[in-house]
């Protein structure tokens, strides 16, 4: 009898062996489920394994079997603390690392106390009892941080964790029984010995459940087509029923008209039932109705509501930015861990805004291509990544979306921002720790949330350029003051001049004294018709001139406040215009001057691409960012210099861009700065002018 038991035990142990080992396999195709916190699950599911091997292999209660039982909790408490990440509450919650620390000292202080015990023949009762009350104190600890983890997650972490709470709790639940009897009664109890080596079949049944497809909602979630057809079948069986039951009350009531009254009821009830019924009113009201009454909503939307007014209301100088908040209050609602935002920039494309929690997403210059841009803003269409991916292309997409994104594997969703049916932005969500598919709730949200979103976006760009506007208005004000006080002293100079001119007795000195003074008026009324370009933009005209010949008047003014080198000077001719040229390598290399320190050079290269006249301005200073390079080098009235305007950069830009020419910035902190000016060639600008006049006449002719 006692083999028979035996080997009962040994027959139960090893089917939760084969079963945990299964899941755990099964759990490891399932990349996707249960976040960062799956590896540490699997881990825990082939440790209870081995634990139900080494109880069917060398018995239960034995030396071997309680190391493999010590070794089981201690993955199962690491699993646990891997599920306090999957919602981000093991930064938050402080206790959580030392008491699952202190479960874990618990656990191993079991280890040598069990080596004892066995060592002595049999042990002691002593021995017996402290081991047991260890045991006790792991799997009360144990079950009562699991209570903390799943009462203080979110709607949408419950629904990953509900399966692994469950079977931890099944498991450490009949643990706590077991040892509780054993600790009272001083023995272990046999028949939950085996109910101990069965534990695996349930365990390994629920987290195989949790991996897979749609294991948040396990409940019954009729279609709508199924739930019509049913109301419809409901109100057909009442209404025979009615007829049926007023047909047989005229029979009851007995008179010599009843079979006539029977037959002239069923007439008028079916014909109204014919009028009625195929009626599109009453199938809607139909549908609507089914839809309110037995269908649960995904989202509780008050609290939606007043955690995105909230998100999107935490201003201040320590909070995040805007764009950063815009993010986060998209990502709240399908509980993204990180997304991305791309806005229209000045030259009209759209690029990265901001990044929230997601640094290691790659985004080219242009995120999205025109065509792209257009059909998003036609469509105002929610996209599914994943389901593109899949090859599941809805009737709405036209397009197609940039190899970037559908290559980048944690972006899940791709959300547009509308304004009066104009893209504002769009923002990409990446996949939350538990991915399901997004159904027609998810897409009405998060269109609703985007348009909320673009007006403030819209409204805070609004905003900004009002103020830009008036800090403009105020920098015009101050000029014409300077304007003025630069003028009275450039006609005393001119004053002083002639008088000089007429009174000065020494020919040599007067020679000398008008070349200064002349030379002074001049470069103060230069510098009053540079001080008036702040106001509207006027033409530039374009002239043919030696860059090589412009870089050397400007070094040979710097070269004596510091070492400043032109390391190649190639002869070429640019067509730009001489004055806007010099002030441009002006403001660059004074820049460099003051960004790098006093033994370290200044180096100028002069040269040419093919098409373009190239004028390069390399320091080894401290550098910039590149976001400081992307949002405020070249804003105006942002300066990081004491007393400084802050528009220099920007006004270096926009000479350039007059004279048909950009600048581009490479930048890395702590090694320095390259800034370079691309003009077009003397000989570009001829061809091009020619082939616009060759063009507009050819439009004449015709």
């Amino acid at each position: 009898m006692s083999a028979i038991l035996a080997g009962l035990d040994a027959a139960a142990w090893s089917l939760g062996a084969l079963a945990c080992l299964l899941a755990a396999a099964w759990l490891q195709r399932c990349r996707l489920r249960f976040g960062t916190a799956r590896p540490a699950l699997v881990l825990a599911l082939c440790t209870t394994g081995l634990w139900a091997l080494v109880g069917a292999a060398w018995g239960i209660d034995t030396l071997v079997e309680g190391l493999a039982e010590s070794l089981r909790n201690l993955a199962w408490i690491f699993a646990l603390y891997r599920l306090f990440e999957v919602d981000g509450r093991h930064a938050l919650v402080k206790p959580v690392r030392p008491l699952l620390a202190a479960l874990a000292f618990v656990e191993l202080l079991q280890v040598p106390i069990e080596a004892l015990l066995y060592a002595r023949a049999g042990g002691s009762a002593v021995g017996f009892q402290t081991l047991t009350m260890f045991r006790l104190l792991v799997v009360t600890g144990g079950l009562v941080l699991l209570h903390n983890l799943y009462s203080g997650a979110s709607n949408q972490a419950r629904a990953v964790l509900r399966w692994p709470a469950l079977a931890l709790a099944l498991l450490w639940g009949v643990d706590l029984n077991y040892y509780a009897i054993a600790y009272l009664s001083e023995s272990t109890p046999q028949v939950l010995g085996v109910v101990r080596g069965l534990l695996g079949l349930p365990v390994a049944a629920l987290l195989a459940f949790g991996g897979a497809r749609d294991s948040e909602s396990p409940r019954l979630r009729p279609s709508r087509a199924v739930a019509f057809q049913s109301i419809s079948l409901l109100l057909i069986g009442g209404y025979l029923a009615a007829m049926v039951a007023m047909a047989q009350w005229l029979a009851f009531a007995g008179s010599d008209y009843a079979a006539l009254l029977q037959i002239a009821f069923v007439a008028v009830a079916s014909t109204i039932a014919v009028m009625v019924l195929p009626s599109e009113r009453l199938r809607g009201w139909l549908r609507v109705t089914a839809a309110k009454h037995l269908f649960q909503h995904r989202y509780d939307y008050r609290a939606e509501w007043l955690r995105f007014t909230r998100t999107i209301g935490q201003g201040g100088q320590k909070q995040a930015s805007l764009e950063e908040r815009v993010i986060r209050a998209v990502a709240d609602i399908t509980d993204s861990p990180a997304g991305l935002l791309l806005t229209q920039s000045e030259s009209g494309q759209f690029d990265l805004a901001a990044r929230w929690q997601w640094p290691t997403a790659e985004v080219p210059g242009e995120a999205l291509d025109p065509a792209a841009v257009r059909a998003i803003e036609r469509s105002s269409y929610v996209a599914d990544l994943d389901a593109l991916r899949s090859g599941k292309r809805d009737r709405k997409i036209d397009f197609e979306l940039p190899d970037w994104l559908m290559s980048e594997p944690r972006a899940w969703a791709l959300v547009p921002l509308l304004h009066f049916e104009r893209l504002v932005g769009v923002i990409v969500l990446a996949r939350p720790a538990h991915a399901r598919p997004l159904d027609w709730e998810d897409f009405d949200l998060l269109r609703v949330a985007g348009q909320q979103l673009a007006s403030y976006l819209a409204e805070h760009s609004g905003q900004a350029a009002l103020a830009e506007a008036a800090r403009f208005d105020d920098f015009h004000r101050r000029i014409a003051f300077v304007m003025h006080d630069i003028k009275n002293l450039a006609s005393q100079l001119g004053l002083l001049a002639r008088n000089a001119e007429a009174h000065a007795d020494n020919p040599e000195f007067r020679a000398d004294m008008l070349v200064t003074l002349r030379n002074s008026a001049d470069k103060l009324n230069a510098l009053i018709a540079r001080l008036s370009r702040y106001g509207p933009a006027t033409h530039v005209e374009l002239a043919s001139l030696r860059a090589d010949t412009v870089a050397r008047a400007v070094l040979t003014q710097l070269h004596s406040h510091h070492p400043v080198s032109l390391v190649e000077c190639e002869p070429i001719k640019v067509a730009a215009d001489p004055e806007l040229l010099e002030q441009v390598l002006l403001h660059l290399v004074q820049n460099a001057i003051d960004a790098s320190p006093e033994d370290s050079p200044v180096f100028v290269r002069v040269a040419h691409d093919g098409l373009h006249g190239v004028i390069e301005v390399v320091d080894s200073g401290i550098g910039m960012s590149a976001e400081f390079v992307r949002t405020r080098l070249f804003k105006p009235f942002d300066s990081t210099k004491q007393g400084g305007f802050g528009i220099g950069a920007y006004e270096a830009r926009e000479l350039v861009r007059a004279m048909q020419g950009r600048i581009d910035v490479e930048s890395r902190e702590g090694l320095g700065t390259r800034f370079v000016i691309r003009l077009p060639l003397a000989e570009t600008a001829e061809l091009i002018k020619s082939m616009a006049a060759q063009s507009g006449d050819s439009k004449k002719v015709a």
